[in-house]
């Protein structure tokens, strides 16, 4: 389940901005060439409602993954986030071990709470209890994936001698916990196997990290087998002035940042290739262990760039 240091994931644009729809063999064609350009992973956004004006039309996530995973044979495919609220944990369960079947043992989950209300509105899950939900599909999850038999009592589920096969391809489906408030950094340092971050500068990331590293410390577990990964925008140009007006255009239209959270604007790598590649650096100065690159618009040409220009600069010694 190892995530190896130092490696680079490209997310995908499973969502729109209204009326433009999102092209659904145009992402599978998409995931087929980002792994034969070399990226480690693929990351897909996770919403079943999102916005009202305006809104955004967007691709189950799951499905989106499961296209992808049948037409590719070595990238590993995650979610960034899942909101695992939104999901019945049994039903879950038995999907993604299914797909971590099919795909020879590639997902990674990136999961969180949630945010959005009206979404868990029309749903049916209550939202003031997403937290308790969160930590309770966690434990479902967990235990069908790896226990014989499981028996438990719990808000929405009374599990009597349930037995799941076939379990995961994978030992453990690796699970990245999002989110930035201090009770949801402490479940992604015992609860999950580490961090997914979103949109977070050097200095932020190395905060919160910090905490989640104590917090495991605290909780009986070891801080150096967690896992970390960082979602940032990327647009890569004549230089960082050239480019940093369309790109604070794409990021004020197409992009949330949470009032309260350290997601920022100020986290976009912009610029040259030799800028971006200093300012990506500094994000593996402080301990980031993947970066999942957002390109420009996902225009092919930033997602080229970044393959045979930017990767292979951070790779070298």
């Amino acid at each position: 389940m190892t995530i190896l240091s130092n490696t680079y994931g490209i997310a995908t644009r499973n969502f729109t901005a209204y009326p433009e729809m999102p092209d659904a063999r145009a992402l599978v064609d998409y995931g087929v060439r980002v792994e034969e350009l070399g990226y480690d992973s693929l990351w897909v956004w996770d919403h079943i409602l999102l916005g009202v004006e305006p809104h955004f039309p967007i691709l189950d996530s799951l499905t989106t993954l499961t296209a992808i995973a049948a037409r590719t044979s070595r990238i590993k495919l995650g979610t960034g986030i899942l909101v695992l609220p939104l999901r019945n944990p049994v039903a879950l369960a038995k999907q993604l071990s299914s797909m971590d079947q099919f795909s020879g043992g590639r997902l990674i989950m990136g999961m969180a709470s949630g945010w959005y209300k009206r979404e868990f509105d029309a749903m049916g899950i209550p939202f003031n209890k997403r937290g308790k939900l969160m930590d309770e599909n966690l434990e479902i999850l967990n235990r069908l994936w790896t226990e014989k038999m499981v028996d438990g009592k719990y808000m929405a589920h009374e599990i009597s001698a349930a037995v799941m096969y076939p379990k995961p391809a994978q030992p453990r489906i690796p699970i990245l916990i999002g989110g930035y408030v201090d009770k949801v950094l402490q479940r992604a340092a015992t609860a999950g196997d580490g961090w997914l971050t979103y949109f977070y500068s050097p200095e932020s990331f190395a905060k919160s990290w910090a905490k989640i590293r104590n917090f495991a410390t605290e909780g009986g577990k070891d801080p150096d087998k967690l896992l970390n990964a960082s979602q940032l925008p990327i647009m890569i140009g004549p230089s960082k002035a050239a480019v940093r007006d369309e790109m604070m255009d794409w990021l004020n239209k197409e992009w949330d940042f949470p009032e309260h959270s350290d997601c920022s604007r100020d986290s976009a790598i912009m610029g040259s290739v030799d800028e971006c590649v200093e300012q990506l650096k500094a994000h593996i100065a402080v301990g980031v262990q993947k970066i999942i690159f957002v390109p420009y618009k996902y225009q092919m040409d930033q997602v080229e760039t970044i393959a045979r220009e930017i990767i292979p600069r951070m790779k070298a010694k």
